[in-house]
């Protein structure tokens, strides 16, 4: 499948709903990630909001993604990185660190990445005590004293999922209240190894070779302490993957987000985006799923013409 009729970038939820579609819908399809396909779902350590499962870490959601989509016969190239576009014409071209491929369509599902808290120590101690999966490095910290800085559902999710590995949760955010899902809320209320450090910021992330204590500074007093604490997870949100598609001349909001139609069209014809790289403001696997799908669907109605879209 040198030149596929559809050619989707990212395999998180959004794509691997997308090249369902697309191979259901008989169109040649093809996904790259570059990366595992999973997207950033594979780093949460429990989704309990997704339709037909009450409990399911997300690695094995994914996976159940993409054992599905590849059940139907979706190729999907894995650790093949997308480093130009060209989608001006009838025929787009995607360059990658491997190939260069032409599609009649393409759908970006290229998600996002961890936003950092810009702190002095943070880079230095990324992977020596710093963290932005809870699920991939929480395990190292077993029975040790860690800190999540954030206050939306993934904080809290990673907060909880630590609790019960590590002897204690210190949860810095720095407003008064938490911006979770109540359930979330209250779940994190009935642990009582988690301390909540409301209107509070890290300032700083010190250690030695690994971390070994934070500074953190309360907003409305000024107080700064310092902290011991072993490690970091920062849970503050993400940055879309939209740099290349924005210099390929995809329209982007003012925070990078790809500005999408309510059929996930972008401003160029045959280009579409679906899940956390667009500008929809609710960003959950359900809705990326559901957004893959539609852009599918309509992108086999730009290819392929059908009678009632004639």
């Amino acid at each position: 499948m040198e030149n596929p009729e559809l050619l989707i970038i990212g395999a998180g939820a959004a794509g691997l709903a997308a090249g369902l579609y697309g191979v259901r819908s008989g169109l040649q399809t093809l996904v790259l990630e570059e990366k595992l396909a999973g997207g950033t779902t594979l780093d949460a350590p429990l989704v309990e909001n997704y339709l037909g499962f009450t409990k399911i870490s997300g690695l094995d959601l994914v996976q159940n993604f993409a054992a599905h989509a590849k059940e139907v016969g979706l190729k999907i190239n894995e650790f093949e990185s997308v480093i130009n576009l060209n989608l001006k014409g009838d025929n787009k071209t995607v360059k990658t660190n491997k190939a260069t491929y032409e599609a009649k369509a393409i759908i970006i599902a290229s998600g996002s990445h961890y936003r950092q808290i810009g702190v002095v120590g943070e880079n230095e101690f990324r992977g020596r005590g710093v963290s932005y999966c809870g699920i991939c490095d929480g395990p190292l910290f077993k029975g040790k004293r860690v800190a999540v800085v954030g206050g939306g559902n993934s904080a809290l999710i990673t907060a909880l999922y630590l609790a019960d590995l590590a002897s204690e949760v210190k949860v810095v955010h720095r407003r008064d209240a938490f911006r979770a899902e109540d359930a979330l809320v209250k779940g994190l209320e009935q642990k009582k190894n988690v301390d909540v450090l409301f209107n509070t910021e890290v300032k700083e992330i010190k250690g030695d070779k690994l971390v070994s204590r934070m500074i953190v500074v309360n907003a409305k007093s000024g107080e700064s302490r310092e902290m011991p604490i072993e490690g970091i997870f920062v849970q503050v949100g993400e940055f879309p993957n939209s740099q290349i598609a924005k210099e390929a001349g995809v329209e982007v909001d003012a925070d990078g987000y790809i500005k999408i139609d309510i059929r996930q069209q972008t401003n160029i014809p045959g280009v579409f985006a679906a899940g956390d790289v667009t500008d929809h403001p609710v960003k959950q696997v359900g809705v990326a799923a559901g957004q893959g799908a539609t852009a599918a669907i309509e992108a086999y109605g730009y290819i392929r013409r059908p009678y009632y879209r004639m």
